[in-house]
């Protein structure tokens, strides 16, 4: 049973492509779409570490977001209803 989990590419104007924003869009599209995957070949290890590899990008690109500017941060985090990162 597969599902289309994919978030709508209209959150993010065409010519952002390149932005930090987008390629976080893209980014949480794929570990859906990884996710959905991992529930049906739960053995499937290769794809386990590929999932883990795309969260550890995604989380860097968050810091550096969050870093640069805490209100973008705050509105994509909310577009894309992901939590956000553990503060200390």
């Amino acid at each position: 049973m597969i599902k289309n989990l994919s978030i709508s590419s209209s959150l993010i104007p065409n010519k952002q492509r390149g932005s930090v924003e987008s390629q976080v869009f893209y980014l949480t599209n794929r570990v859906l779409r990884l996710t959905q995957h991992l529930q049906l070949h739960g053995r499937d290890y290769s794809s386990q570490r590929g999932l883990w590899k795309i969260l550890g990008k995604r989380k860097q690109l968050l810091i550096y977001l969050s870093k640069r500017d805490k209100l973008r941060y705050d509105d994509l985090i909310g577009q894309l209803g992901i939590r956000g990162l553990k503060t200390r």
